[in-house]
C-alpha cells in the first residue's frame, strides 16, 4: 500500500463465550465486502488470530480485516452506503462487537 492511503481495520476481540463463524466470514462476508465496496476498495487483507504475544496465550483478536482506500472522502462515501449492509450481516457470523480503527499509511 502507498503512503497516504486510508486503512480501515476491523478487529473482532477474542472473548470467551462469544461466537465467530470463520467459514461464513471467509465464504460469505468477505465476498460481500469486496462486492459492496467495488473499485473504491484498493486492497484488503483478512486475518485469523493464532496467538497472543506471549507463548501459549490466546489471540487478542479472533479475526481482523484491513481495508485500504485512496482517501477519507472515498472511504466515507463508500461506507455511508456499505455500513448498514455489513452491520446487517454481522449476526450471520458473530455476536462480537467489532473494534474499528481508521489510520493513514505513513510508510
Amino acid at each position: 500500500m502507498k503512503k497516504g492511503m486510508i486503512k480501515v481495520s476491523v478487529m473482532y476481540p477474542n472473548i470467551d463465550g462469544k461466537k465467530f463463524d470463520m467459514d461464513y466470514y471467509i465464504s460469505s462476508h468477505v465476498p460481500l465486502v469486496s462486492k459492496t465496496l467495488g473499485d473504491v476498495l484498493q486492497g484488503a487483507s483478512f486475518d485469523k488470530g493464532l496467538s497472543g504475544g506471549a507463548p501459549g496465550t490466546p489471540a487478542t483478536y479472533v479475526a481482523m480485516a484491513n481495508l485500504f482506500f485512496n482517501s477519507m472522502e472515498e472511504f466515507g462515501n463508500a461506507f455511508a452506503v456499505a455500513a448498514p449492509i455489513f452491520i446487517g450481516d454481522l449476526p450471520n457470523f458473530t455476536d462480537i462487537e467489532p473494534v474499528v480503527q481508521i489510520s493513514t499509511v505513513v510508510i
